[in-house]
């Protein structure tokens, strides 16, 4: 079960990494726009259609990945002081009763958007009405549903979480790659406590505020 939790954990983060690519193109794109806009006088008519795009796109690519490293912003105040086989069970029901029935909508509702979106031009897809260039968007509507199948794999993941967490006890490990500076010293506040009041000593990744992958 865990080495079919980690395969999606990986997918996940491919595509969100691939994706991330996204934020490079948006950065040129918009430098350029500025650069001849500000001293040339020339600006361009498609710089604003490609910041939109590159963004959203990233945006949705991205959902699953961050949701593979629980990294969507939530409000734990009173679940973390939780014992994980109940964070668990709430997670798992809220997974079946919110996530799941909305992701699934997404995919229907996604898949009509884009198919209606390819059948504009005598099926040469969508072009967008507010761009000046005429900028194709059959395509990047597309991402909907295909976002939305990716959150619903690693919806898959989280709940294969919440099954060993109710059984274990404890919640499984992640793959981590990347952390925030606060959580890192978080990690490392943890590590002095323990060794402190006697437990084992740390070393290696955990020592400085990472996770064993």
């Amino acid at each position: 079960m865990r080495d079919f939790l980690f395969s999606i954990d990986k997918f996940s983060a491919w595509t969100g990494k691939a994706f991330a690519w996204c934020v490079l193109v948006m950065t040129l794109g918009v430098s350029y726009e500025i650069i001849v806009r500000k001293l040339f006088r020339a600006p361009t008519a498609w710089a604003f259609d490609l910041s939109y795009i590159m963004y959203g796109a990233l945006f949705l690519m991205a959902g699953a990945y961050t949701l593979s490293r629980n990294g969507h912003v939530r409000g734990d105040v009173i679940f973390r002081l939780l014992k994980p086989r109940v964070q668990a069970i709430i997670e798992i029901t809220l997974y079946f009763v919110l996530f799941f029935p909305g992701i699934i909508a997404m995919i229907i509702v996604g898949a009509q958007y884009a198919a209606q979106s390819w059948g504009f031009n005598m099926g040469t897809g969508e072009v967008s009405i507010n761009s000046p260039a005429g900028v194709p968007i059959a395509q990047f509507k597309s991402i909907i549903p295909i976002a939305a199948v990716l959150l619903f794999m690693q919806g898959i993941a989280e709940v294969l979480r919440c099954i060993i967490c109710i059984k274990d006890g404890a919640w499984p490990d992640r793959l981590h790659d990347v952390e925030e500076m606060e959580t890192m010293l978080l990690h490392q506040h943890e590590d002095v406590v323990l060794v402190s009041t006697g437990g084992p000593e740390i070393t290696g990744d955990a020592a400085s505020g990472g996770k064993p992958q």
